[in-house]
């Protein structure tokens, strides 16, 4: 199973304050865990909204809203993981394990193409997996 785990944005993040040497320090101490565990996928930081955009499509028209986006900053994501483990369980006690303080992160189960069952026909379950098989190829 994998899993995206949602660092949310706060409004240091948002103003573009980086974490400080010892959370750094403290995150890469706990992904090398992750990395040893076989666990660690994917893990990345996003840039403040101020430099991203929104694209909205409703009415066959296409809108482009430059950031930053006025939402509340914790419905923002700052970051994320993908973390291979085998139950949400699992992941769980992986966040537990974080050097996180003060904030809420978010646990969400990654589709895999069984997921869709007979909705995905099948020359589209060949297309996907060929696809990531490349994807994979490439990394």
């Amino acid at each position: 199973m994998r899993f995206m785990i949602l660092v949310k944005a706060d409004k240091n993040s948002e103003a573009g304050i980086l974490p400080s040497q010892q959370l750094m320090t403290d995150m890469g101490k706990f992904n090398e865990a992750l990395v040893k565990a076989g666990v660690l996928l994917a893990a990345e930081g996003l840039q403040p909204s101020s430099k991203g955009a929104r694209v909205r499509f409703a009415g066959g028209r296409t809108t482009v809203i430059d950031g930053p986006f006025p939402d509340d900053p914790t419905s923002l994501v700052a970051g994320f993981w993908l973390w291979q483990v085998a139950s949400k369980q699992e992941a769980i006690d992986w966040l537990k394990r974080s050097p996180f303080q003060d904030t809420e992160i978010e646990i969400r189960q990654v589709f895999e193409a069984a997921d869709f069952g007979p909705n995905l026909p099948p020359g589209l379950r060949e297309a996907e997996e060929q696809m990531r098989a490349a994807v994979a190829a490439k990394n």
